[in-house]
């Protein structure tokens, strides 16, 4: 499985969810403009020492970013639909793709994939979405537990 990240904005999440693939050994794909540099102080120190162990590739755009993982392995996670993440056809080939933290992802993105675009419930009230790493782990795991029984 891979996790992708359109335009992440916030350094300490980039770092914790390179942790997270460093840990699951899922590839990170880094997608279209970044909000820091990837060597910052924040995004390091989130990822700790574990930044040997992550297969990182940034792609200048949406369209190389499809050329690699391929269009009929990405699954969006938004907050925009009421398809449950838990009913996501999850394969080792599975690329997770989330949005910003501040716009999500974007329309024409969403539009292109709609049946490809699952949320995770957020029964609370108030609250627009979850943190963007605690979103890709939830997920990330979920698909785990289904393809290897973890």
């Amino acid at each position: 499985m891979h996790i992708a990240l359109w335009e992440p904005e916030i350094p300490p999440n980039t770092g914790n969810i390179a942790r997270l693939c460093a840990a699951t050994d899922c590839p990170l794909h880094l997608i279209g403009k970044l909000g820091f540099q990837i060597d910052d102080r924040a995004v390091a120190r989130a990822g700790l020492d574990y930044w040997h162990l992550v297969t990182i590739r940034h792609h200048e755009s949406f369209e190389q970013f499809l050329s690699v993982v391929g269009e009929e392995n990405i699954v969006c996670i938004e907050t925009s639909t009421n398809r449950n993440y838990t009913t996501i056809p999850f394969t080792a080939d599975t690329c997770l793709l989330f949005g910003n933290e501040s716009s999500g992802l974007p329309r024409t993105i969403l539009e292109r994939f709609a049946v490809q675009t699952y949320t995770i419930p957020m029964p609370g009230t108030g609250v627009r979405s979850l943190n963007l790493a605690n979103s890709a782990s939830i997920v990330l795991y979920e698909g785990l537990r289904q393809l290897h029984g973890w």
